[in-house]
């Protein structure tokens, strides 16, 4: 009965992290809002550009995210393109964007998805901890 218990909090935590991983998922694409994206991606390529060896710069974005916001790009990373910045689409990525270098070398990942399951590891060891006090509540 003992192991029976223990299965099922171990399950329920399982279902509660894979319920909490998915609300954070749809949270996380939603706040990419082209306003969001439009404030951000400027702001890190001129980051990123202060890097002595970022010379040649690509940003990756949705194909959607893209065509929307090209024309907002073009005006505030004029400088930027002028010097070799590129801007490309990426149809794997749903919401969100990745900047580094055009060979591939280095990037960061500010995918939806990436960002969204860094606050879910962050997230499920605390759940467990919960899930682990309560169960020690029921025991007592």
């Amino acid at each position: 009965i003992e192991q029976a218990g223990r299965n099922l909090v171990l399950s329920f935590r399982d279902s509660v992290c894979a319920q909490l991983a998915a609300v954070v998922a749809a949270k996380t694409e939603k706040a990419y809002s082209p306003e969001a994206l439009a404030a951000l991606v400027p702001a890190t390529v001129k980051a990123w550009a202060k890097n002595p060896e970022a010379e040649s710069l690509a940003v990756l974005l949705s194909p959607k995210d893209l065509d929307a916001l090209e024309g907002a790009f073009k005006s505030s990373l004029g400088a930027e393109l002028s010097r070799g910045l590129e801007l490309k689409a990426d149809p794997s990525l749903a919401s969100g964007f990745r900047i580094g270098s055009k060979d591939g070398s280095a990037y960061y990942d500010y995918s939806a998805e990436s960002v969204a399951a860094l606050f879910s590891s962050y997230l499920n060891p605390r759940v467990s901890a919960i899930m682990k006090d309560a169960a020690g509540v029921l025991k007592g």
